[in-house]
């Protein structure tokens, strides 16, 4: 409870930050000129990324020996996808299908963990990208880039050599907990028949939420060219990994402001950016709401038809 208000206090805390900073004109500016194409081009492109989610999460699950159909996978990401962009934290959506379907596939544990396995191969699949991306292209961050990347492979290291090292006996709860994830890591991603899926549809996930921030800073007015702005709303985009945030808006509202200004260009182009993408986010997360309203309506229909069938 407490780390769940944390979240949330520091969400709200870092949007007053730029209240303060740059005042409410960039946060509304940007939602103002947003029209109906742009607004398609979100929905076409949420379209492919959700479609992607889903496959890279059935491809896990069944990796975990847990059957996840494509099509209830697309609604039920569908469905996370509004909650994660209108409520706290950012995560909570996920953190709802991870265990509904646990729960459906009678398998709390595999639930929980496949979803945490396909949101993991994702993030390394963005860092990734983030590398190469601002290597390639001028950013505030280049010259930090090598230290980065030698954590991240130093981090790297360790994991294998701990998973080479360890027991295959002992029964203490961390090394059953390292031996599950080691044992899920094999089967659910790196195993023949899911590494490469999950590598496409992260692949093209980054791309499309991507393509979706530059449309963003195309939308809020920025004339930088691409090679200029990639590697700044990439940046934005890593920031969204931090659970402090407010319906999705805060640290990636923050990073734009910063490597936006740090770029020559100004933190209010950055945030208006930022806040346009925030609206398209939510605009293409809206079948997500359709999924809610159906579900709702076909608990009262079934629970009825349960109460009557009693009756006889």
């Amino acid at each position: 409870m407490f780390w769940a208000w944390a979240r949330v206090v520091g969400g709200v805390g870092l949007l007053a930050v730029l209240l303060w900073q740059v005042g409410s004109g960039p946060f509304l500016a940007g939602v103002r000129l947003i029209d109906a194409p742009t607004l398609a081009a979100a929905l076409v492109i949420g379209v492919l990324t959700t479609v992607c989610a889903a496959w890279r999460w059935s491809l896990v699950a069944g990796g975990l020996g847990v059957r996840l159909p494509l099509a209830t996978a697309v609604a039920h990401c569908y469905r996370a996808v509004f909650l994660n962009a209108t409520l706290p934290g950012g995560m909570l959506g996920d953190v709802h299908r991870a265990v509904r379907h646990g729960r459906d596939a009678g398998d709390v544990s595999r639930g929980i963990r496949a979803v945490v396995w396909e949101r993991t191969a994702g993030q390394v699949v963005l860092i990734g990208v983030a590398l190469v991306v601002l290597a390639a292209f001028p950013s505030p961050v280049r010259p930090y880039l090598p230290v980065a990347a030698a954590l991240l492979v130093a981090g790297g290291l360790v994991a294998v050599l701990l998973a080479r090292v360890l027991p295959n006996g002992g029964g203490s709860r961390w090394a059953t907990a390292l031996r599950t994830a080691v044992a899920d890591v094999r089967s659910g991603l790196l195993a023949r028949r899911t590494w490469f899926g999950v590598l496409v549809a992260s692949a093209v996930m980054v791309a499309g939420h991507l393509a979706t921030f530059l449309v963003a800073a195309r939308t809020a007015g920025s004339d930088a060219p691409l090679s200029r702005l990639l590697p700044l709303t990439l940046l934005a985009l890593l920031a969204m990994g931090l659970p402090l945030n407010v319906a999705g808006f805060g640290p990636r509202e923050g990073v734009a402001a910063w490597v936006f200004g740090a770029a020559g260009l100004s933190a209010a182009e950055g945030v208006a950016t930022a806040t346009v993408y925030g609206a398209l986010v939510l605009v293409a997360s809206l079948p997500g709401a359709a999924v809610l309203l159906a579900r709702r309506r076909r608990i009262p229909v079934a629970a009825r038809e349960a109460a009557s069938g009693g009756d006889c």
